[in-house]
This record gives structure tokens, sequence and C-alpha cells, in this order.
């Protein structure tokens, strides 16, 4: 797929997948806060990039492996950020809701995420689900 001239699908301010998260996936460089790395970690998913998506997952929380080529196909439709909360100057929580269709069915995914610096980069610890509201 050619991501060179898209807007990124993390929607920030309508950017440009080249001039957004394009830096964080190619691995020129490291998010500078928790919620420009949750911004690239959707955008990870909605191309299937396991492996960005495990390189910025805690080691203690984060598993094997993510299989995402062998489960069911989502069509991610769009991001919005509700919160990113510094709550520690190490920790930060974001908030968002993740719309995604499988099957042709609309989802939604409402998460609380926690993220903490380590060696001067954010990772992804874990997240609190809930069923997202409209």
């Amino acid at each position: 797929m050619n991501n060179q001239s898209i807007l990124c699908p993390c929607g920030n301010a309508n950017k440009e997948y080249t001039d957004c998260c394009a830096r964080y996936l190619n691995g020129h460089e490291d998010a500078a806060t928790a919620e420009a790395l949750m911004r690239s970690r959707y955008t990870a998913y909605t191309f299937e990039n396991e492996d960005y998506l495990l390189a910025t997952w805690h080691p203690s929380t984060r598993p094997d492996s993510l299989k995402l080529a062998e489960g069911p196909h989502k069509k991610w439709l769009g991001l919005r950020v509700s919160r990113h909360e510094q709550t520690g100057r190490d920790h930060s929580i974001v908030e968002f809701v993740a719309r995604y269709k499988v099957g042709g069915r609309a989802h939604r995914l409402h998460e609380i995420s926690r993220f903490v610096r380590e060696g001067g980069r954010w990772l992804y610890v874990d997240g609190e689900t809930s069923p997202a509201a409209g």
C-alpha cells in the first residue's frame, strides 16, 4: 500500500501520513507524548503493522504475537481522543474511541490506555475497555 499521500488514519489535524505518524512507524523518531504514541499505534493497527505495535508495547504486558493476519479483518474507520492526562513524570493515560467494521458490522472500542516512559521512550502498558456510547 502506498502510504505517502494519504491523510493519516489517526485523524490528527487532518495531516498527511508522511507529516504525522510515518516518522514513528518508520523508526525515525520516538513519539514525544503518550497521545502521539497512541495515535501512531492506532495507525499501525490500520496498516496491520504488528512489528511496530509489539515494539511499542511494554515488555511486562506485551504478548508474544497479535496474530492480526489470522483474526477477522477490521476496517478501521476513525479515532477520537477524548483525554490525554499526564499522571506522573513518566506516566500518562489516554482515553479514546476507535471505530471499525468487521464483516460489515460497525463497532466502537472505548479504552482508557496506560503508558509509561522508560529510557526516554513512551510505551503502551495496558488499557481498560468498555462499551462506547453512541
